[in-house]
Parts: C-alpha cells; structure tokens; sequence
C-alpha cells in the first residue's frame, strides 16, 4: 500500500491567482514562506486552521485546494 499524503494544488492557484508568490501568500494567511514552500513539496501537512485560512486566501472550498491520498500523483 503507498503512502497517504495530504496534497495541495497551492502552486497551480498562486499561479491563477495573478502570479500571487509565496510570499504574499505567507503572509496573507500568517506564516512564514519557508511554510510556504513545505506545503507545495508535500512536505508539511497543515494543520486544519491553516488548511482553511489557505482555502480562504484563495477564495474556494477546501477540497479544491487540499486532497487526501494518492489521487493527484499523476500532476
């Protein structure tokens, strides 16, 4: 069985969200970019309040930004 991850689409949508950088997204939400960072390699799963304040930032639903499993490792 493979390893269960929480993944992110944080990338893609800073992308769409007018070249946003990590950095404004940091500190949109209250962390720091090196969080940033994590969270986009697969490194860090958030807990459930960032999960939100990221969702939020973003202006979507939780799930169009955060997926549990395997299920996007094709990106």
């Amino acid at each position: 069985m493979g390893k269960n991850l929480v993944g992110n689409h944080i990338r893609k949508l800073r992308f769409n969200h007018d070249e946003m950088t990590q950095q404004q997204l940091a500190d949109k939400v209250g962390v720091t970019r090196q969080t940033i960072v994590a969270l986009e390699k697969g490194n860090y799963s958030p807990s459930l309040e960032l999960a939100f304040r990221i969702a939020r930032a973003f202006d979507l639903p939780l799930e169009e930004v955060f997926f549990y499993g395997e299920e996007e490792k094709g990106e």
